[in-house]
Protein backbone atom coordinates (compact mmCIF):
# COMPACT_ATOMS: atom_id res chain seq x y z
CA UNK A 1 0.00 0.00 0.00
CA UNK A 2 1.28 3.95 -1.14
CA UNK A 3 0.28 5.80 1.56
CA UNK A 4 2.43 9.31 1.62
CA UNK A 5 1.74 11.57 4.68
CA UNK A 6 4.65 14.07 4.93
CA UNK A 7 5.20 15.63 8.10
CA UNK A 8 3.82 18.77 9.23
CA UNK A 9 6.02 21.56 11.67
CA UNK A 10 5.31 21.12 14.76
CA UNK A 11 5.00 25.35 15.29
CA UNK A 12 1.80 25.57 17.49
CA UNK A 13 -0.32 29.16 17.79
CA UNK A 14 -1.57 29.57 21.10
CA UNK A 15 -5.67 29.54 20.76
CA UNK A 16 -8.62 29.78 22.74
CA UNK A 17 -10.58 26.70 22.04
CA UNK A 18 -14.07 27.29 23.22
CA UNK A 19 -14.77 30.52 22.06
CA UNK A 20 -14.13 34.12 23.92
CA UNK A 21 -13.64 35.37 20.13
CA UNK A 22 -15.54 38.48 19.85
CA UNK A 23 -16.45 39.95 16.84
CA UNK A 24 -17.89 43.37 16.09
CA UNK A 25 -19.82 44.01 13.65
CA UNK A 26 -20.06 47.48 11.67
CA UNK A 27 -24.15 47.30 11.67
CA UNK A 28 -26.16 49.66 9.52
CA UNK A 29 -29.76 50.92 9.46
CA UNK A 30 -32.21 51.25 6.96
CA UNK A 31 -31.11 55.35 7.55
CA UNK A 32 -27.86 54.20 6.89
CA UNK A 33 -26.24 55.33 10.02
CA UNK A 34 -23.53 53.33 11.36
CA UNK A 35 -23.71 51.83 14.99
CA UNK A 36 -21.55 48.76 16.64
CA UNK A 37 -22.58 45.39 18.30
CA UNK A 38 -20.29 42.95 19.97
CA UNK A 39 -20.94 39.57 19.43
CA UNK A 40 -19.70 36.30 21.27
CA UNK A 41 -18.66 33.84 18.39
CA UNK A 42 -20.33 30.96 19.99
CA UNK A 43 -23.06 33.02 22.31
CA UNK A 44 -26.23 33.12 20.77
CA UNK A 45 -28.72 30.48 20.86
CA UNK A 46 -30.15 28.32 17.76
CA UNK A 47 -32.51 30.77 15.97
CA UNK A 48 -36.18 29.13 16.08
CA UNK A 49 -37.95 31.91 13.44
CA UNK A 50 -35.67 34.35 10.75
CA UNK A 51 -37.58 37.66 12.89
CA UNK A 52 -35.96 36.87 16.43
CA UNK A 53 -34.83 40.60 17.56
CA UNK A 54 -31.39 39.63 17.83
CA UNK A 55 -31.55 38.07 14.02
CA UNK A 56 -33.43 40.96 12.81
CA UNK A 57 -30.60 43.41 14.53
CA UNK A 58 -27.65 41.00 12.71
CA UNK A 59 -29.22 40.81 9.87
CA UNK A 60 -29.83 45.13 8.52
CA UNK A 61 -26.29 44.88 7.17
CA UNK A 62 -28.30 42.42 5.07
CA UNK A 63 -31.13 44.69 4.40
CA UNK A 64 -29.55 47.83 2.16
CA UNK A 65 -26.69 46.25 0.16
CA UNK A 66 -25.55 49.54 -2.64
CA UNK A 67 -23.26 49.90 -5.71
CA UNK A 68 -20.01 51.77 -4.70
CA UNK A 69 -19.76 55.30 -4.68
CA UNK A 70 -18.14 55.51 -7.73
CA UNK A 71 -20.21 52.99 -9.94
CA UNK A 72 -17.43 51.10 -10.64
CA UNK A 73 -17.40 47.97 -8.41
CA UNK A 74 -15.41 45.71 -7.49
CA UNK A 75 -13.29 45.51 -10.95
CA UNK A 76 -14.43 41.99 -11.51
CA UNK A 77 -13.69 41.64 -15.15
CA UNK A 78 -10.63 43.87 -15.39
CA UNK A 79 -9.07 41.93 -13.15
CA UNK A 80 -9.56 38.61 -14.87
CA UNK A 81 -8.26 39.89 -18.13
CA UNK A 82 -5.16 38.37 -19.31
CA UNK A 83 -4.78 36.72 -15.48
CA UNK A 84 -3.60 33.20 -15.63
CA UNK A 85 -5.34 30.52 -13.54
CA UNK A 86 -3.98 27.37 -11.89
CA UNK A 87 -6.64 25.22 -10.76
CA UNK A 88 -7.12 21.53 -9.27
CA UNK A 89 -10.20 19.61 -8.86
CA UNK A 90 -11.32 21.38 -12.43
CA UNK A 91 -13.02 18.31 -13.26
CA UNK A 92 -15.72 18.53 -10.38
CA UNK A 93 -18.78 20.33 -10.16
CA UNK A 94 -17.67 23.87 -8.53
CA UNK A 95 -14.41 23.34 -10.55
CA UNK A 96 -16.00 22.80 -13.77
CA UNK A 97 -18.62 25.70 -12.98
CA UNK A 98 -16.11 27.97 -12.33
CA UNK A 99 -14.07 27.52 -15.52
CA UNK A 100 -17.17 27.65 -17.64
CA UNK A 101 -17.92 30.98 -15.64
CA UNK A 102 -14.51 32.56 -16.22
CA UNK A 103 -14.45 31.81 -19.98
CA UNK A 104 -17.53 32.84 -20.58
CA UNK A 105 -17.53 36.21 -18.60
CA UNK A 106 -14.25 37.11 -18.18
CA UNK A 107 -10.65 37.49 -20.67
CA UNK A 108 -9.22 35.13 -18.67
CA UNK A 109 -5.58 34.73 -19.81
CA UNK A 110 -4.89 30.72 -19.54
CA UNK A 111 -6.38 27.89 -17.27
CA UNK A 112 -4.23 25.09 -16.42
CA UNK A 113 -6.09 22.25 -15.19
CA UNK A 114 -4.69 19.96 -13.03
CA UNK A 115 -6.01 16.73 -14.16
CA UNK A 116 -5.25 13.23 -12.10
CA UNK A 117 -3.45 11.34 -14.78
CA UNK A 118 -0.17 9.90 -15.49
CA UNK A 119 0.90 11.52 -18.69
CA UNK A 120 0.01 14.57 -21.11
CA UNK A 121 -2.32 12.17 -23.09
CA UNK A 122 -4.79 10.98 -20.61
CA UNK A 123 -4.97 14.09 -19.11
CA UNK A 124 -5.62 15.73 -22.44
CA UNK A 125 -8.30 13.32 -22.60
CA UNK A 126 -9.79 13.49 -19.32
CA UNK A 127 -10.14 17.51 -20.42
CA UNK A 128 -11.84 16.91 -23.29
CA UNK A 129 -14.80 14.01 -22.12
CA UNK A 130 -15.15 15.87 -18.82
CA UNK A 131 -15.09 19.40 -19.57
CA UNK A 132 -14.93 20.36 -23.06
CA UNK A 133 -17.41 18.09 -24.67
CA UNK A 134 -19.73 18.73 -21.46
CA UNK A 135 -23.23 19.92 -21.84
CA UNK A 136 -22.64 22.70 -18.98
CA UNK A 137 -20.31 24.29 -21.74
CA UNK A 138 -23.30 24.90 -24.43
CA UNK A 139 -23.33 28.77 -24.25
CA UNK A 140 -19.97 28.97 -24.89
CA UNK A 141 -20.35 26.64 -27.64
CA UNK A 142 -23.20 28.27 -29.07
CA UNK A 143 -21.15 31.61 -28.82
CA UNK A 144 -18.11 30.15 -30.91
CA UNK A 145 -19.76 28.12 -32.91
CA UNK A 146 -16.58 25.99 -35.27
CA UNK A 147 -14.34 27.90 -33.24
CA UNK A 148 -15.27 26.65 -29.99
CA UNK A 149 -12.67 23.85 -29.44
CA UNK A 150 -10.14 26.41 -30.84
CA UNK A 151 -11.32 28.73 -28.17
CA UNK A 152 -11.03 26.36 -25.10
CA UNK A 153 -8.05 24.26 -25.99
CA UNK A 154 -5.98 27.58 -26.41
CA UNK A 155 -7.60 28.42 -22.91
CA UNK A 156 -7.49 25.47 -21.19
CA UNK A 157 -3.74 23.89 -20.77
CA UNK A 158 -4.39 20.13 -19.23
CA UNK A 159 -1.68 19.46 -16.68
CA UNK A 160 -1.23 15.67 -16.00
CA UNK A 161 -0.66 15.64 -12.10
CA UNK A 162 -2.10 13.67 -8.82
CA UNK A 163 -2.60 16.15 -5.34
CA UNK A 164 -1.55 13.00 -3.31
CA UNK A 165 2.31 13.15 -4.87
CA UNK A 166 5.35 15.42 -4.62
CA UNK A 167 5.57 18.48 -6.55
CA UNK A 168 1.58 17.71 -7.09
CA UNK A 169 2.90 14.94 -9.48
CA UNK A 170 3.84 17.65 -12.79
CA UNK A 171 6.56 17.23 -14.63
CA UNK A 172 9.48 19.99 -14.52
CA UNK A 173 8.37 21.71 -17.47
CA UNK A 174 4.92 22.80 -16.78
CA UNK A 175 6.16 23.14 -12.99
CA UNK A 176 8.62 25.76 -14.67
CA UNK A 177 5.88 27.11 -16.66
CA UNK A 178 3.40 27.65 -14.27
CA UNK A 179 5.54 29.29 -11.49
CA UNK A 180 6.75 31.76 -13.92
CA UNK A 181 3.01 32.84 -15.06
CA UNK A 182 0.44 31.96 -12.66
CA UNK A 183 -1.56 34.91 -10.86
CA UNK A 184 -4.29 32.74 -8.85
CA UNK A 185 -4.29 29.57 -7.49
CA UNK A 186 -7.55 27.56 -7.15
CA UNK A 187 -7.48 24.63 -4.66
CA UNK A 188 -10.52 23.14 -5.41
CA UNK A 189 -10.34 19.06 -5.35
CA UNK A 190 -11.40 17.14 -2.60
CA UNK A 191 -12.00 13.80 -0.83
CA UNK A 192 -15.66 12.46 -1.85
CA UNK A 193 -16.80 10.25 1.08
CA UNK A 194 -17.90 11.70 3.97
CA UNK A 195 -16.21 8.76 6.91
CA UNK A 196 -13.78 7.31 4.36
CA UNK A 197 -10.24 6.06 5.49
CA UNK A 198 -8.38 8.00 7.81
CA UNK A 199 -5.05 7.79 5.77
CA UNK A 200 -6.98 8.54 2.59
CA UNK A 201 -8.58 11.34 4.46
CA UNK A 202 -5.76 12.79 6.07
CA UNK A 203 -4.17 13.08 3.03
CA UNK A 204 -6.30 14.16 0.20
CA UNK A 205 -7.79 16.76 2.80
CA UNK A 206 -4.72 17.68 4.75
CA UNK A 207 -1.30 16.86 3.11
CA UNK A 208 -2.77 17.61 -0.54
CA UNK A 209 -3.00 21.71 0.84
CA UNK A 210 -0.04 21.61 2.34
CA UNK A 211 1.84 20.14 -0.84
CA UNK A 212 -0.17 23.46 -2.81
CA UNK A 213 0.79 25.78 -0.23
CA UNK A 214 4.49 24.87 -0.94
CA UNK A 215 4.02 25.21 -4.61
CA UNK A 216 2.30 28.41 -4.27
CA UNK A 217 5.37 30.07 -2.14
CA UNK A 218 7.67 29.11 -5.23
CA UNK A 219 5.06 31.20 -7.86
CA UNK A 220 6.78 34.68 -8.87
CA UNK A 221 3.69 36.55 -9.59
CA UNK A 222 1.27 34.78 -7.53
CA UNK A 223 -1.43 37.85 -6.19
CA UNK A 224 -4.18 35.09 -4.84
CA UNK A 225 -4.13 31.79 -3.12
CA UNK A 226 -7.63 30.65 -2.97
CA UNK A 227 -8.93 26.72 -1.09
CA UNK A 228 -12.25 25.99 -1.81
CA UNK A 229 -13.82 23.06 0.32
CA UNK A 230 -15.79 21.22 -1.72
CA UNK A 231 -17.31 17.59 -1.15
CA UNK A 232 -19.13 15.37 -3.07
CA UNK A 233 -21.98 15.24 -0.50
CA UNK A 234 -21.39 18.02 1.65
CA UNK A 235 -20.45 21.44 1.73
CA UNK A 236 -17.56 22.22 4.14
CA UNK A 237 -18.87 25.03 6.25
CA UNK A 238 -19.43 22.13 8.51
CA UNK A 239 -15.73 22.49 9.11
CA UNK A 240 -16.92 24.52 12.76
CA UNK A 241 -18.16 21.23 13.85
CA UNK A 242 -20.58 21.07 16.67
CA UNK A 243 -20.75 24.23 17.44
CA UNK A 244 -24.04 26.32 17.77
CA UNK A 245 -25.55 29.64 17.47
CA UNK A 246 -24.31 31.74 14.41
CA UNK A 247 -21.08 30.71 13.02
CA UNK A 248 -18.90 33.60 12.02
CA UNK A 249 -16.00 33.88 8.86
CA UNK A 250 -13.55 32.92 10.91
CA UNK A 251 -10.21 31.56 10.09
CA UNK A 252 -9.17 28.32 12.17
CA UNK A 253 -6.14 27.96 13.67
CA UNK A 254 -3.43 25.29 14.72
CA UNK A 255 -4.86 23.39 17.30
CA UNK A 256 -8.25 24.20 17.53
CA UNK A 257 -11.33 21.77 18.08
CA UNK A 258 -15.35 21.96 17.11
CA UNK A 259 -16.47 20.93 20.50
CA UNK A 260 -19.29 23.19 21.96
CA UNK A 261 -18.95 25.08 24.69
CA UNK A 262 -21.63 23.76 27.19
CA UNK A 263 -19.85 20.38 26.51
CA UNK A 264 -18.60 20.32 30.34
CA UNK A 265 -15.40 20.34 29.64
CA UNK A 266 -12.34 23.11 30.49
CA UNK A 267 -10.48 24.04 27.32
CA UNK A 268 -7.71 24.11 29.58
CA UNK A 269 -8.10 20.69 29.94
CA UNK A 270 -9.09 19.45 26.44
CA UNK A 271 -6.35 18.05 24.58
CA UNK A 272 -5.21 20.15 21.77
CA UNK A 273 -5.46 18.71 18.05
CA UNK A 274 -2.22 18.28 16.69
CA UNK A 275 -1.75 17.52 12.73
CA UNK A 276 1.60 15.45 13.31
CA UNK A 277 0.23 13.12 16.14
CA UNK A 278 -2.72 12.54 14.03
CA UNK A 279 -1.24 11.36 10.88
CA UNK A 280 1.82 9.13 13.07
CA UNK A 281 -1.93 8.02 14.55
CA UNK A 282 -3.17 6.71 11.17
CA UNK A 283 0.54 5.65 10.06
CA UNK A 284 0.14 3.32 13.20
CA UNK A 285 -3.24 1.81 12.13
CA UNK A 286 -1.72 1.22 9.24
CA UNK A 287 0.95 -1.16 10.40
CA UNK A 288 -0.73 -2.84 12.88
CA UNK A 289 -3.99 -3.68 11.11
CA UNK A 290 -3.65 -6.83 8.80
CA UNK A 291 -4.85 -6.32 5.40
CA UNK A 292 -8.54 -7.71 5.77
CA UNK A 293 -9.30 -5.31 8.56
CA UNK A 294 -7.37 -2.27 7.45
CA UNK A 295 -10.36 -0.35 5.78
CA UNK A 296 -12.52 -0.92 8.52
CA UNK A 297 -9.75 -0.04 11.26
CA UNK A 298 -9.10 2.90 9.51
CA UNK A 299 -12.65 4.17 9.18
CA UNK A 300 -13.33 3.67 12.42
CA UNK A 301 -10.02 5.74 13.83
CA UNK A 302 -11.44 8.56 11.38
CA UNK A 303 -14.88 8.58 13.08
CA UNK A 304 -13.54 7.80 16.55
CA UNK A 305 -11.03 10.76 16.54
CA UNK A 306 -13.79 13.04 14.83
CA UNK A 307 -16.21 12.52 17.67
CA UNK A 308 -13.38 13.40 20.32
CA UNK A 309 -12.92 16.29 18.96
CA UNK A 310 -15.95 18.20 18.36
CA UNK A 311 -16.53 16.91 14.71
CA UNK A 312 -19.44 15.01 13.16
CA UNK A 313 -17.56 13.23 10.31
CA UNK A 314 -13.89 12.46 9.32
CA UNK A 315 -14.40 14.20 6.36
CA UNK A 316 -15.00 17.76 8.32
CA UNK A 317 -12.46 17.03 10.65
CA UNK A 318 -9.73 16.79 8.27
CA UNK A 319 -10.51 19.61 5.77
CA UNK A 320 -10.89 21.79 8.81
CA UNK A 321 -7.06 20.54 9.89
CA UNK A 322 -6.29 21.21 5.63
CA UNK A 323 -7.19 24.63 6.85
CA UNK A 324 -5.46 25.00 9.94
CA UNK A 325 -2.17 23.53 7.79
CA UNK A 326 -3.22 26.79 5.15
CA UNK A 327 -3.23 29.25 7.75
CA UNK A 328 -0.04 27.87 9.66
CA UNK A 329 2.46 27.81 6.49
CA UNK A 330 0.84 30.85 4.83
CA UNK A 331 3.35 33.60 5.75
CA UNK A 332 3.26 36.31 3.01
CA UNK A 333 0.85 34.27 0.83
CA UNK A 334 -2.67 35.93 0.38
CA UNK A 335 -5.06 33.40 1.26
CA UNK A 336 -8.91 33.46 0.32
CA UNK A 337 -10.66 29.83 2.06
CA UNK A 338 -14.26 29.70 0.43
CA UNK A 339 -16.81 27.70 2.50
CA UNK A 340 -19.50 26.30 0.88
CA UNK A 341 -22.93 24.63 2.60
CA UNK A 342 -24.59 22.00 1.14
CA UNK A 343 -24.07 22.40 -3.25
CA UNK A 344 -26.39 21.30 -4.83
CA UNK A 345 -27.80 22.51 -8.76
CA UNK A 346 -27.51 25.71 -10.79
CA UNK A 347 -30.02 28.37 -9.79
CA UNK A 348 -30.13 30.15 -13.08
CA UNK A 349 -26.65 29.82 -15.61
CA UNK A 350 -25.36 28.65 -17.45
CA UNK A 351 -28.47 25.72 -17.28
CA UNK A 352 -30.75 25.87 -14.84
CA UNK A 353 -31.00 22.78 -12.79
CA UNK A 354 -27.72 21.43 -14.23
CA UNK A 355 -25.57 19.04 -11.46
CA UNK A 356 -22.97 16.45 -11.63
CA UNK A 357 -23.26 13.42 -9.49
CA UNK A 358 -25.73 12.27 -6.99
CA UNK A 359 -25.18 14.95 -4.21
CA UNK A 360 -26.39 14.61 -0.64
CA UNK A 361 -29.86 15.96 -0.41
CA UNK A 362 -30.71 14.48 -4.13
CA UNK A 363 -30.82 10.59 -3.33
CA UNK A 364 -33.34 11.98 -0.02
CA UNK A 365 -35.20 13.99 -2.97
CA UNK A 366 -35.52 10.52 -5.40
CA UNK A 367 -36.06 7.85 -2.50
CA UNK A 368 -39.01 9.68 -1.57
CA UNK A 369 -40.25 10.36 -4.87
CA UNK A 370 -39.35 6.70 -5.33
CA UNK A 371 -41.52 5.89 -2.23
CA UNK A 372 -38.15 4.30 -0.65
CA UNK A 373 -38.55 7.24 2.08
CA UNK A 374 -41.78 7.60 4.02
CA UNK A 375 -40.24 9.29 6.76
CA UNK A 376 -37.48 11.19 7.60
CA UNK A 377 -34.59 11.98 11.00
CA UNK A 378 -34.41 15.72 11.00
CA UNK A 379 -36.25 18.76 13.14
CA UNK A 380 -38.99 20.23 10.78
CA UNK A 381 -37.81 23.58 12.50
CA UNK A 382 -34.13 23.48 11.94
CA UNK A 383 -32.52 25.38 8.78
CA UNK A 384 -31.10 23.81 6.05
CA UNK A 385 -28.25 25.20 3.93
CA UNK A 386 -28.64 24.38 0.01
CA UNK A 387 -26.70 26.87 -2.17
CA UNK A 388 -26.82 26.24 -5.64
CA UNK A 389 -23.62 25.77 -7.19
CA UNK A 390 -23.89 29.14 -9.92
CA UNK A 391 -24.33 31.09 -6.92
CA UNK A 392 -21.02 29.47 -5.22
CA UNK A 393 -18.48 30.06 -8.46
CA UNK A 394 -19.80 33.67 -8.75
CA UNK A 395 -18.60 34.55 -5.18
CA UNK A 396 -15.20 32.91 -6.01
CA UNK A 397 -14.79 34.87 -8.79
CA UNK A 398 -16.30 37.83 -6.84
CA UNK A 399 -13.75 37.31 -3.91
CA UNK A 400 -10.94 36.52 -6.33
CA UNK A 401 -10.74 40.14 -7.96
CA UNK A 402 -11.56 41.97 -4.78
CA UNK A 403 -8.32 40.34 -2.52
CA UNK A 404 -6.15 39.91 -5.51
CA UNK A 405 -6.30 43.50 -6.76
CA UNK A 406 -4.77 44.63 -3.17
CA UNK A 407 -2.79 41.40 -2.70
CA UNK A 408 -2.54 41.93 1.05
CA UNK A 409 -0.83 39.47 2.57
CA UNK A 410 -3.89 38.38 4.99
CA UNK A 411 -6.67 35.26 4.98
CA UNK A 412 -9.97 36.34 4.07
CA UNK A 413 -13.05 33.05 5.07
CA UNK A 414 -16.39 33.65 3.07
CA UNK A 415 -19.46 30.93 3.89
CA UNK A 416 -21.03 30.52 0.32
CA UNK A 417 -24.36 29.83 1.92
CA UNK A 418 -27.94 30.63 2.70
CA UNK A 419 -29.79 29.75 5.57
CA UNK A 420 -28.25 33.19 7.13
CA UNK A 421 -30.42 35.32 5.08
CA UNK A 422 -32.56 33.19 3.23
CA UNK A 423 -33.88 30.45 5.66
CA UNK A 424 -35.59 27.16 4.27
CA UNK A 425 -36.78 24.76 6.84
CA UNK A 426 -37.07 20.89 6.22
CA UNK A 427 -41.05 21.32 6.44
CA UNK A 428 -40.63 23.50 3.71
CA UNK A 429 -38.26 21.52 2.05
CA UNK A 430 -40.21 18.28 2.00
CA UNK A 431 -43.44 20.25 1.18
CA UNK A 432 -41.86 21.54 -2.65
CA UNK A 433 -40.59 18.02 -3.08
CA UNK A 434 -44.41 16.47 -2.37
CA UNK A 435 -45.99 19.07 -4.54
CA UNK A 436 -43.28 17.95 -7.20
CA UNK A 437 -43.61 14.09 -7.46
CA UNK A 438 -47.52 14.67 -6.54
CA UNK A 439 -47.65 16.23 -9.87
CA UNK A 440 -44.88 14.55 -11.77
CA UNK A 441 -44.77 10.90 -10.02
CA UNK A 442 -41.51 8.69 -9.93
CA UNK A 443 -44.15 5.62 -8.59
CA UNK A 444 -45.99 3.10 -10.65
CA UNK A 445 -48.80 3.77 -8.58
CA UNK A 446 -48.61 7.46 -9.33
CA UNK A 447 -49.50 8.73 -5.48
CA UNK A 448 -47.09 9.44 -2.71
CA UNK A 449 -47.61 11.04 0.53
CA UNK A 450 -46.28 13.87 2.33
CA UNK A 451 -43.40 13.17 4.28
CA UNK A 452 -43.21 12.23 7.68
CA UNK A 453 -40.92 14.14 9.75
CA UNK A 454 -39.13 12.26 13.17
CA UNK A 455 -37.03 14.02 15.95
CA UNK A 456 -35.92 10.01 17.46
CA UNK A 457 -34.15 7.43 15.32
CA UNK A 458 -36.76 4.93 17.34
CA UNK A 459 -39.98 6.45 16.53
CA UNK A 460 -38.44 6.86 12.88
CA UNK A 461 -37.38 3.45 12.37
CA UNK A 462 -40.58 1.46 13.88
CA UNK A 463 -42.72 3.92 11.16
CA UNK A 464 -40.80 3.10 7.87
CA UNK A 465 -40.70 -0.98 9.16
CA UNK A 466 -44.70 -0.23 9.25
CA UNK A 467 -44.97 1.54 5.95
CA UNK A 468 -42.44 -0.34 3.69
CA UNK A 469 -44.08 -3.77 4.92
CA UNK A 470 -46.99 -3.05 2.53
CA UNK A 471 -46.15 -4.77 -1.18
CA UNK A 472 -46.39 -2.43 -4.35
CA UNK A 473 -47.64 -3.65 -7.55
CA UNK A 474 -43.90 -4.92 -8.32
CA UNK A 475 -43.69 -6.92 -5.32
CA UNK A 476 -47.28 -8.64 -5.28
CA UNK A 477 -45.86 -11.10 -7.61
CA UNK A 478 -42.59 -11.98 -6.06
CA UNK A 479 -42.53 -15.37 -3.59
CA UNK A 480 -42.70 -15.01 0.41
CA UNK A 481 -38.92 -15.21 0.71
CA UNK A 482 -38.00 -12.57 -2.31
CA UNK A 483 -40.47 -10.36 -0.53
CA UNK A 484 -39.34 -10.32 2.92
CA UNK A 485 -35.36 -9.99 1.29
CA UNK A 486 -36.88 -7.21 -0.91
CA UNK A 487 -38.14 -5.28 2.72
CA UNK A 488 -34.71 -5.98 4.84
CA UNK A 489 -33.16 -3.98 1.91
CA UNK A 490 -35.56 -0.98 2.34
CA UNK A 491 -35.51 -1.15 5.60
CA UNK A 492 -31.73 -0.91 6.06
CA UNK A 493 -31.21 1.68 3.26
CA UNK A 494 -33.61 3.66 4.89
CA UNK A 495 -32.09 3.48 7.94
CA UNK A 496 -28.55 4.25 6.85
CA UNK A 497 -29.53 6.94 4.45
CA UNK A 498 -30.85 8.90 7.30
CA UNK A 499 -28.78 7.84 10.18
CA UNK A 500 -25.48 9.00 7.65
CA UNK A 501 -26.90 12.46 7.43
CA UNK A 502 -28.85 12.35 11.29
CA UNK A 503 -26.55 15.49 12.21
CA UNK A 504 -27.72 18.38 9.72
CA UNK A 505 -31.11 17.39 10.57
CA UNK A 506 -30.32 18.44 14.28
CA UNK A 507 -27.51 21.00 13.08
CA UNK A 508 -28.37 24.58 15.76
CA UNK A 509 -26.30 26.97 13.62
CA UNK A 510 -26.68 29.43 11.11
CA UNK A 511 -23.65 30.32 8.99
CA UNK A 512 -23.11 34.45 9.17
CA UNK A 513 -22.34 35.28 5.29
CA UNK A 514 -21.31 38.98 5.96
CA UNK A 515 -18.28 39.15 4.03
CA UNK A 516 -20.91 37.99 0.16
CA UNK A 517 -23.08 41.15 1.51
CA UNK A 518 -19.68 43.33 1.85
CA UNK A 519 -19.29 41.96 -1.94
CA UNK A 520 -22.55 42.82 -3.05
CA UNK A 521 -22.48 46.42 -1.66
CA UNK A 522 -19.39 46.69 -3.79
CA UNK A 523 -20.21 45.20 -7.00
CA UNK A 524 -21.39 47.72 -9.47
CA UNK A 525 -24.77 47.27 -10.94
CA UNK A 526 -23.07 45.30 -14.17
CA UNK A 527 -21.43 42.86 -12.20
CA UNK A 528 -24.62 42.08 -9.66
CA UNK A 529 -26.58 40.92 -12.86
CA UNK A 530 -23.15 39.40 -14.67
CA UNK A 531 -21.98 37.36 -11.02
CA UNK A 532 -24.92 36.33 -8.98
CA UNK A 533 -24.21 36.14 -5.47
CA UNK A 534 -27.46 37.63 -3.59
CA UNK A 535 -29.21 34.53 -2.28
CA UNK A 536 -32.19 36.83 -1.28
CA UNK A 537 -33.29 36.68 -4.72
CA UNK A 538 -33.72 32.45 -4.75
CA UNK A 539 -37.48 31.58 -4.61
CA UNK A 540 -36.95 28.05 -3.10
CA UNK A 541 -40.16 26.93 -4.51
CA UNK A 542 -39.06 27.29 -7.61
CA UNK A 543 -35.80 26.28 -7.19
CA UNK A 544 -37.08 22.72 -6.18
CA UNK A 545 -39.94 22.10 -7.99
CA UNK A 546 -39.26 23.96 -11.62
CA UNK A 547 -35.63 24.34 -11.49
CA UNK A 548 -33.53 21.44 -9.01
CA UNK A 549 -35.32 18.31 -9.22
CA UNK A 550 -36.16 18.26 -12.75
CA UNK A 551 -32.33 18.96 -13.38
CA UNK A 552 -31.63 15.99 -11.58
CA UNK A 553 -33.76 13.77 -12.89
CA UNK A 554 -32.57 14.97 -16.32
CA UNK A 555 -28.84 15.83 -15.76
CA UNK A 556 -27.78 12.79 -13.33
CA UNK A 557 -30.66 10.58 -14.01
CA UNK A 558 -30.60 10.83 -17.76
CA UNK A 559 -34.65 10.82 -17.74
CA UNK A 560 -35.21 12.15 -21.16
CA UNK A 561 -38.79 13.09 -20.86
CA UNK A 562 -38.56 15.71 -18.14
CA UNK A 563 -37.80 19.18 -19.09
CA UNK A 564 -36.17 22.09 -17.13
Amino acid sequence: MKFSLEKFPRKITKVSLFGGYDEKNNLRSRSRSCRELAVNYNGYPYFTSPRHPLESELAMQEADCSTAEDGSGIGIVNFFQGKNIFITGGTGLVGKVLIEKLLRSTSVGKIYVLVKANDKETASQRLSEEIIHSELFECIREKYGSSYEEFVREKLIPIAGNICKSNLGMDPYYTHTITEQVDVIIGSAASTNLNDRYDFSLDVNVNAPQRLMRFAKTCKNLKLFVHVSTGLRLGVAYVNGRREGIIFEKPLSMGENGKKEDDGTSSSLFPRLDVTDEINLAMKSCIASTENDLTKNLKRLGLERAAFYGWYTTYHMTKAMGEMVINEMRGDVPVLIVRPSVIESSYKEPIPGWIQGNRMFDPVIMSYGKGLLPAYLADPDVYMDIVPVDLVANTIIAAIAKHGIVKKPDLNVYHAATNFVNPLQYSDFFDYIYEYFNAKPATLSGSIAKMKLFKEFGDFSKYIRDELLQPDGVTNAMTPQKLQKQYKAKVAYAEQLCKMYEFIGFFQARFHTGNTRKLLEEMSEEEKLCFEVDARKIDWRKYFVQIHIPGFRKHVLNDTKVSV
